[in-house]
């Protein structure tokens, strides 16, 4: 498990496993950007890519109806700092610089619109999105369209790896109710983004606690999450770490949170394709390899200082 989560959806719920949103910025920008199912609201892009044309390296590897159009749709859920969030009406972060830089390949523009995370992948079953870039964790959950107990609910989706990361758990300053593992959890509240693999890591979790009952609150966004857990209401959260590390450090000027325990579930961001466009995902993995090659996408990462996540090179359904 790992990336949101694991920000992970589970096939089934999608999430799962995928730094998070900075509680003003992602509260209020979550607020504004989200939207329910498959409902996506428009949001910001993409800095300028370049228009559609067959002078970049690997237009032509594109299927002819996204060459026509010149556009790439993208769903994402922009509460997840630095990963995708929205800043001066615009969604910017890890995943739009990385989307740009593909994009210069490809010859194209991807377009970001924000809807909820777990209606994510049902963007793409329905067409409206062409791919999901939303540190979605790569599972085998999420490939076979499965849910938690092994029935299938979806067709699944395919994905090309480009992240790598672990979870931590985001808990108030100061660490009030010293809790510093998942076990020290028990017999408290948490709160977690719906749908996400972290909401499964907490569900097992309560299971092993038994009588001494783990509560878990689910919200739409992380960023709620966040605010609950900043209330006191909730001792924790559980998020991939560079969104963990980002929140900690910026929220309320480094006040508000702190991250504890160790960094664990290393696991896969992939950027998910529907199974119908294998043309579209191999063209993706090209480009992905090429700005690994050329370095634009190191200088992505480093512009978000998540370098430690870097993979050196693409990969289709790699994760477990």
């Amino acid at each position: 498990m790992t990336a949101r989560s694991t920000r992970c959806t589970t096939a089934a719920k999608t999430r799962t496993s995928r730094l998070a949103a900075v509680a003003a910025i992602a509260v209020a920008g979550s607020m504004l950007l989200t939207a329910c199912g498959d409902q996506t609201n428009s949001g910001g892009s993409t800095p300028e890519n370049s228009t559609a044309n067959n002078a970049a390296p690997l237009f032509s590897k594109l299927p002819a109806d996204i060459q026509k159009a010149g556009v790439i749709k993208v769903g994402t859920d922009a509460s997840y700092a630095p990963m995708e969030f929205v800043e001066n009406g615009k969604i910017v972060g890890v995943d739009p610089d990385i989307a740009a830089a593909l994009g210069k390949q490809l010859g194209v523009k991807f377009e970001f619109t924000s809807g909820t995370f777990d209606g994510l992948i049902t963007s793409l079953e329905t067409g409206r999105q062409d791919l999901v870039m939303s540190s979605m964790t790569d599972n085998k959950k999420r490939q076979e369209g499965l849910d938690d107990d092994g029935k299938k609910i979806g067709k699944g989706v395919d994905f090309v790896d480009y992240f790598s990361s672990g979870v931590s758990l985001l808990v108030k300053k100061g660490n009030p109710q010293n809790v510093n593992s998942l076990d020290d959890l028990c017999g408290k509240t948490v709160a977690v983004q719906r749908g996400t693999i972290y909401e499964d890591t907490f569900k097992a979790q309560a299971e092993k606690c038994g009588s001494n009952k783990l509560t878990i609150q689910a919200f739409d966004t992380d960023a709620e999450a966040q605010t609950r857990v900043k209330a006191g209401g909730a001792v924790a959260d559980l998020n991939d770490y560079p969104v963990a590390s980002y929140i900690a450090k910026t929220s309320g000027g480094g006040n508000d949170f702190e991250v504890v325990g160790n960094q664990s579930d290393v696991g896969l961001f992939g950027i998910a394709v529907s199974k119908d466009k294998p043309q579209l995902r191999d063209a993706v993995k090209e480009a992905l390899d090429a700005i690994i090659k050329d370095g634009t996408y190191a200088d992505a990462l480093k512009k978000w200082d998540v370098e430690d996540s870097a993979v050196t090179s693409a990969t289709i359904n790699a994760g477990k």
